[in-house]
Order: structure tokens, then sequence, then C-alpha cells
């Protein structure tokens, strides 16, 4: 029997004011009764409520995190924008508190880990809530809904591939653009990938290694695949009869990025942690994201299955964004799904315990919905056309 959830008392917490936080913070500010931006100054989080057209429509706070937990009240909702590191810590303070949690950010082990005890206390816990991890989320669960209308949960092979990536608009030298920080960049780097390829599962230590072209819309890209992809083959509700001939979960570059790269690949290999750190200092200072950048988020998952019986179907989602002066790609398509996870903390329409974006097709199409609402596009292609293609966005 699910815990009964702790009533939300209308309070959002936002904590953390980097490259990702964007729109979405403009929809609670409408949603909740009461928002509160902690930056790691105070004056950073006015700067971030000005930099959104925001002035004077929350207040600001210099993140200090004794400060936060002498202001938490049971009911309030505190938003984490910080390092995916940092997220247990205010986890541990919201049950502490009776306060629900919410993050963009994968579910990571130690996350999880304080679960159980959010869920026995009434708590909400949002995780994987924003583009990569969230919305590719939302089309997985629509094509996996879609496919088994047409070919069914009988014996079928599937190829499964999920790629996204935050890339500069007009394409530079360094194929590249620092959509959050590069240590961050570079730590990810050298987190092992598993996936499926040929029907096989595998494991590569260093996934740039194994990076491939992908052709989207003619245009050429390269892709590798990230982290672990075959617990979302549960999570997806893949039919246990569905044989998964590819299943991939990975990250885009432009084309000609695994060249530009070569350099900083060589010190990433060393796993010597100072000259990573410091690699990282010098790209930011090398490759700043100015004003004047506009950024291009890219995400593409299709699934295609062919039935025993010989059916075949085809499906494909591409979300192609590019930001403006108002806002970057990336913050909008970040911060617009957790504004909408959170609304639903709000509104009391979310469970206790941990909760990875949508949970299924039908609840897809909903944060979809509001997704189109505020000004996300995608397409969708279906083949054969059998039927009305679901939740265009357009």
């Amino acid at each position: 029997m699910a815990e009964p959830i702790t009533k939300a008392g209308g309070t959002v917490h936002w904590v953390g004011t980097g490259l990702s936080t964007g729109s979405g913070l403009r929809v609670l500010a409408d949603t909740a009764h009461t928002v509160v931006v902690w930056g790691r100054t105070q004056e950073r989080a006015q700067s971030c409520l000005s930099r959104l057209g925001m002035t004077g429509r929350a207040a600001v706070r210099g993140y200090d995190p004794a400060r936060l937990a002498g202001e938490l009240r049971a009911g309030d909702v505190v938003v984490s924008m910080l390092p995916a590191t940092e997220h247990p810590v205010l986890l541990r303070l919201c049950i502490e508190r009776n306060a629900h949690f919410a993050c963009s950010s994968y579910a990571s082990e130690a996350l999880l880990a304080e679960a159980p005890a959010a869920e026995k206390a009434g708590l909400a816990v949002l995780a994987e809530a924003g583009l990569d991890p969230g919305i590719d989320h939302l089309f997985a669960d629509l094509l996996v809904a879609r496919g088994r209308e047409v070919v069914g949960d009988g014996p079928a092979t599937a190829e499964f591939t999920s790629y996204c990536g935050g890339i500069p608009a007009v394409p530079n030298e360094f194929r590249y653009r620092f959509s959050w920080a590069p240590r961050g960049v570079l730590g990810a780097l050298r987190a092992p990938a598993r996936y499926i390829e040929d029907g096989t599962e595998k494991t590569v230590d260093l996934p740039w290694t194994v990076t491939r072209p992908h052709v989207l819309d003619g245009e050429g890209f390269e892709v590798y695949p990230n982290r672990d992809s075959l617990p979302y083959l549960s999570q997806y509700a893949f039919p246990a009869a569905w044989r998964p001939r590819t299943f991939v979960r990975g990250t885009l570059r432009l084309a000609g990025w695994l060249d530009a790269w070569a350099d900083v690949f060589a010190t990433v290999r060393t796993g010597d942690g100072d000259r990573i750190a410091a690699l990282a200092d010098d790209l930011a200072v090398r490759h700043p994201t100015t004003d004047a950048d506009r950024d291009r988020v890219v995400l593409a998952v299709s699934l295609d299955l062919r039935g025993a019986d010989g059916t075949e179907w085809r499906g494909a989602y591409l979300l192609d964004a590019v930001g403006d002066a108002d806002e970057s790609a990336m913050a909008r398509c970040v911060s617009l799904p957790l504004a909408h996870g959170v609304a639903r903390i709000l509104d009391g329409d979310a469970p206790a315990g941990l909760r990875l974006a949508a949970q299924g097709g039908q609840d897809a199409r909903r944060w979809l919905d509001f997704l189109g609402t505020h000004g996300i596009r995608w397409r969708y292609d279906e083949s054969p056309a059998t039927a009305q293609a679901p939740n265009r966005g357009a």
C-alpha cells in the first residue's frame, strides 16, 4: 500500500542559479505561493532573477545549508540545481524537515539509498526530470507504448537508441559549447558505459573510444554510449518477449568533435585528478560561454521493431532547439520539465517516494502537453504511418 503523501505547503526553494536555470523558474513563480531562490551569493540570486525578467517575483538568498535548514518548513519543496554530489545532503535535510525534493539529475546510488526513508515519511522525491534525463524518458515511454499497440507484447526484435547533446548553434573549432561545468563534463568522460549492441551486452570504460557517426535529417553527428543503459529496459516497460538487438542511451556531439578533442582525451585518459582539474579550469578560460553565444539542443529517440510475424514498425522523436537572447535552449529544456514535476508535487498529484520523470505513456503525454504549451517543440515520425502520430508538440 502506498504511503500517504505529505501535503505540500506552497513554498519552493530553488537552490542553485547556474546555466540550467531557465523559464521553468518563472512558471513556478506563477504556480507556487512563495519561491525562494538560493544562489552562491545573494547577488548571484538577484542576477538570476534579473536575467529571467523576474525581479521582485521571488525572494533571494545566499546559499548556506544552515540558513536553508532554518527556513525549511514541512511541506516545502526543495529543488536542487547543485552538482549531483550535493543532492543526497539536501534530500537528507528534506527528510529531517519533512519537505519534498526534486532535481533534474540522474538518481545516484546515494540518492536511491535515501529514497526509502523519504517514502516512509510521505515525501515526494523527483529525479531525472530535465532534458536528458527527463524529456528523453517521455519520448521513450510513448514509443514503447505505441510499439506495443502495433507489434504487441509477443516475440520481436528491437533497436532502441536515445542520443542527446548540447552543442553550439554555430559550429566552432572546438565543436562544443559548455552548458555545464567543465569539470563535470570531463568527469563524465571517465564514467563507464553499459549498453546492448548486436544483441550482446557490452561495457566500455572510456565511452568516447567507441564514438561513431550518426545522421539525423541528413546532418552528420557523432555519438557514444553514456552511463548504464540497461536499467531503462525495465523503466521503459519493454515487454519480456522483445529481444533488444540494440539498446543505447548516449551522448550526441557535432561531427568532428572526436578529432577536435584529441588533446583533451589524452589528459582524461591518464586519470590524474590534478591534471584533469587543471585542464577543466583552462578549458573554462579558453572556451567561455558569453551572452552572444547561442546554444543548440538535439535529442533523438527512436525505436525499431520487427515482430515474429514479419510486422515492422519504427517510431522516432526529434527535438532540435536553439537558444535565444532571453534564454538558452538547455536552460529551457531542463527547467521546464522540472517545473512541471514540482507543480505536480504542489498540487498533491505525486506519490510518496522516488519518481523518475513520468511513469508510462499516459503520464508522459501529460508532461509533453505541458512542455508544448510552454514553447518546447519536437517532431514525431512513424513508419508505417498506421495511425495519427501521438503528441507532436507543434
